[in-house]
């Protein structure tokens, strides 16, 4: 019998090894990249947001932080979810509580906005009771877009990016600035960052993005869908910009058509047949707001090109237990 040869110990070649184990490894398929994304930086684990949320989401280790922008009466793009101060997260400088929505942030100076303390939940609001893990925060204020832009780069997370979403509402136009006036606010912060190469912008009201088309073309933008019982964008229209679903073969059509490279669902709207259809089309697929471990794992299964979590460890979890490779973390 013929002595089989040991790649590991031959003496005729020092490059065989080398040789077999690259072939070897030229037939593997690269490890997949997943964007896990922060949503409102960690809203599960921190103050949602806020400085301290975006860190904290750098701190687990993010591709993405993504984040909700509003426009305050003298032009300054803030980071907030809520186009008025939100009661369920806004304190006065007395300590107290809102008892009922505030005043529109765009109706609000920048100092005003930022004499409110949005470090911790109200406790008696229901808002805050599906995140027990979230941990307060006090003296935080609602930052400008240009402070989280600033803290990023003072971190040295070079590579982190940006998914911005413009809270604009079609049905609800008096509660913010026009999408003209908000487009011009949030690009000339991101030029004057130097940031647009590492930015998404993402809008349910498809009017921003088409604007960012036209002004920015080279600025990667998200279209933002939901199909809910109580909120339904694709409906009719007016939150698409005019472009109608039943002109179109699918939603990921509707998108490419908006100009849209990415499209991000309510991860309850989409199954494995969508993500791949998408895909097809040259679009990624980077659903909202996927939380419970399952379901983490099952839309990754799926092959989805990212995920927006409030809870970014958990997302790491699921990725880990895939072998994907894990963004980097600003601490082990």
């Amino acid at each position: 019998m013929t002595k089989p040869v040991s790649l590991f110990r031959s003496r005729s070649s020092p490059w065989l090894v080398v040789g077999v184990l690259a072939g070897l490894m030229a037939g593997l398929p690269a490890c997949r990249a997943v964007d896990l994304q922060g949503h409102r930086g960690a809203r599960g684990l921190a103050p949602e947001n806020t400085l301290a949320a975006f860190e904290r989401a750098l701190e687990i280790g993010v591709s993405t932080l993504e984040l909700d922008v509003a426009v305050t009466v003298d032009g300054v793009a803030v980071v907030s979810h809520e186009p008025a101060l939100f009661e369920a997260i806004a304190r006065d400088a007395q300590g107290q509580w809102l008892s009922v929505r505030g005043p529109l942030i765009r109706s609000l100076t920048l100092a005003q906005v930022q004499a409110y303390d949005v470090g911790r939940l109200n406790p008696a609001h229901a808002y805050g009771r599906p995140f027990p893990e979230q941990g307060p925060r006090d003296g935080q204020r609602i930052p400008t877009l240009a402070s989280v832009f600033a803290l990023v780069k003072a971190l040295g997370a070079t590579d982190v990016q940006f998914n911005i979403e413009t809270k604009v509402y079609p049905n609800r136009p008096d509660d913010t600035v026009t999408p003209e006036a908000f487009v011009e606010v949030l690009l000339a912060t991101i030029r004057d960052a130097g940031m647009a190469r590492r930015v998404i912008v993402q809008s349910f009201d498809w009017r921003t993005l088409a604007l960012i088309h036209q002004r920015e073309p080279g600025l990667r933008t998200a279209c933002l869908t939901t199909q809910g019982r109580n909120f339904n964008t694709l409906a009719d229209g007016s939150w698409t910009a005019g472009r109608r679903l039943a002109d179109y073969p699918s939603v990921a059509h509707l998108v490419k058509a908006a100009g849209c490279t990415i499209w991000s669902p309510a991860f309850t709207d989409l199954d494995a047949d969508a993500v791949q259809g998408a895909q097809a089309l040259g679009l990624q697929v980077i659903p909202w707001t996927v939380n419970s471990p399952a379901d983490l794992d099952r839309l990754i299964g799926w092959g989805v090109d990212g995920i927006i979590t409030d809870y970014p460890d958990r997302g790491r979890a699921a990725m880990r237990q895939r072998a994907l490779a894990l963004p980097k973390a600003l601490k082990n």
